[in-house]
């Protein structure tokens, strides 16, 4: 009996080496995930191009949209009432990702990505978090960033330098 227990413990043992882990992920699923996150970032921007509010709805409630001023951090329902106007014209703003980098945990359940966009304002950069949820993808953290070549930072830097001093005393929102 005491030979059989251990016949049975040695192969148990054996078996849960044998077998991965439920979070290893074949290399077919890590793409076909890449290519549906790659999916629902653009239609988060395409959303945002054609005015459309399900654009917020791709949101987090408690999720975070950081813009280029740094006066400009909100929460998706304080974002929504930010954009309102510009979400009653045709087009609220137009982001095209040129560049995207999507990596995600081990579980797949958080995805970050990296992405270059060709804007209104020219190029930008831009990093988010994505949580995927049993209703789906949301939109955790988005944070935008306009690119400045280094050669122009100083005098960037003393132009935002020269208006923050203009504006010393007033509280931007």
């Amino acid at each position: 009996m005491l030979k059989r227990f251990f016949k049975i413990l040695t192969l148990s043992s054996v078996m849960a080496f044998a077998v991965p882990p439920s979070s290893a992920f074949a290399a077919d699923d890590v793409a076909s995930l890449t290519a549906k996150v790659a999916h629902f970032i653009d239609e988060w921007h395409d959303d945002a191009a054609h005015a459309r509010l399900q654009y917020f709805d791709k949101m987090a409630k408690d999720g975070v949209y950081i813009g280029t001023d740094k006066t400009e951090r909100w929460t998706r329902d304080e974002f929504k009432v930010w954009a309102k106007r510009f979400f009653e014209r045709p087009s609220a703003w137009a982001f095209k990702s040129f560049n995207r980098h999507i990596n995600m945990s081990e579980d797949h359940k958080f995805i970050w990505f990296d992405e270059q966009l060709q804007t209104q304002m020219g190029i930008c950069q831009a990093t988010g978090v994505i949580q995927q949820t049993a209703k789906g993808f949301e939109i955790r953290h988005y944070q935008l960033s306009l690119t400045v070549p280094n050669e122009l930072t100083d005098y960037l830097a003393a132009g935002v330098k020269k208006l923050d001093e203009k504006n010393a005393g007033h509280v931007q929102k």
